[in-house]
């Protein structure tokens, strides 16, 4: 996998809509707006906004091209060193006719989001580029009152610095409250934090896994499972990471992506799996069981690691997962330590 180059203060960055276009409709560019000024301000990059990124939800649905039109040409700007998404949503997967695997193979350079993104990450992971599971331009840059120093410490290490040696450990608290983005207001309100007890669960495995990450968000795995960016056979060695939407999936759903006969080829295949936090703790413990039922029972991979309670994807504050590279996980405490850096110097 090639590596993208490590951030610098200075560096010129784009922000891309690659799926939802609600950062261009009046009700919602102010987090935009505050979004783009903490990456100026609080990492010292310089944002440059592809041209049809603030387009608008209506536009940017009908013309899937342009956002890829987005996404190719920031590739291809030398200039630009890493690209960042405004938000997930629900269908980037109408980009794929218009991905050019070529560009991006030539062009290695940090991407960022999660959610929806998840299908980006995986044309990036066809195209043979480590990419970033993580914090969004609207939500996690854009955090009422202030970014979660855990998010911030985990975007500079992993970023901006030689992450071989990093460690990312569960957080001492969360949040998954939501105070509505229509209300400018809220931009200044701190949200509830809430202390967690849980910290990570290993459920099963009796050693430490080493392996690449490899994953995103679950709701999404129905979309693109089969297609082209899918990888058929290149499950060996690694360590699969997965997590549910705010959408807040039946539990019944998780099972029945488990059981698709290519998940399930995946999952015989790879080192562990480990599971981020659900959002707002909803179906905590029926996710888990249902992780345990499918798995371990039904397709009785009883020495498989599962580690459960990660903090990524819809919960906040989120660490950024880099995929492709390669990592260990201890099967004590559930830690991840990078075994390599996530970028080029």
């Amino acid at each position: 996998m090639k590596k993208p180059e490590k951030l610098h203060k200075g560096d010129k960055v784009a922000i891309v809509s690659l799926s939802s276009g609600m950062a261009g409709d009046e009700s919602f560019r102010h987090r935009y707006e505050l979004g783009k000024k903490r990456l100026e301000d609080d990492f010292g990059l310089k944002v440059i906004t592809m041209p049809n990124a603030l387009l608008g939800s209506k536009e940017l649905y009908l013309h899937p091209e342009y956002r890829a039109k987005d996404l190719m040409d920031a590739f291809k700007d030398k200039e630009i060193k890493a690209i960042f998404c405004n938000i997930g949503g629900d269908d980037t997967i109408r980009l794929l006719p218009y991905i050019d695997f070529e560009i991006i193979k030539n062009n290695p350079k940090i991407f960022m989001g999660y959610s929806d993104t998840t299908i980006n990450h995986f044309m990036l992971n066809k195209a043979g580029l480590v990419s970033f599971y993580g914090p969004s331009v609207m939500t996690e840059f854009a955090e009422n009152a202030q970014m979660h120093d855990y998010t911030k410490d985990s975007i500079i290490n992993t970023l901006f610095k030689n992450s071989k040696g990093y460690k990312i450990k569960p957080t001492n608290e969360w949040t998954s409250e939501f105070l509505p983005w229509e209300d400018k207001n809220n931009n200044n309100i701190k949200r509830k934090m809430i202390k967690d007890n849980k910290k990570i669960e290993i459920l099963q495995g009796e050693k430490d896994i080493e392996g690449e990450l490899l994953g995103g968000c679950i709701d999404t795995f129905q979309m693109f499972i089969g297609s082209e960016i899918w990888p058929q056979d290149n499950w060996q060695n690694k360590i699969l990471f997965l997590e549910t939407s705010e959408d807040k999936p039946e539990p019944s759903l998780i099972a029945q992506i488990l059981r698709n006969p290519l998940m399930v080829e995946a999952l015989q295949n790879v080192k562990g799996v480990i599971i981020g936090k659900p959002n707002d703790e909803v179906f905590y413990e029926e996710y888990k069981n249902t992780y345990l039922e499918v798995i371990t029972k039904e397709l009785g991979l009883k020495n498989l690691f599962i580690g459960y309670n990660y903090n990524f994807g819809h919960t906040a504050p989120m660490c950024v997962l880099p995929m492709g590279i390669k990592v260990k996980i201890n099967v004590t405490d559930g830690v991840i330590e990078f075994l390599e850096s996530a970028t080029e110097e």
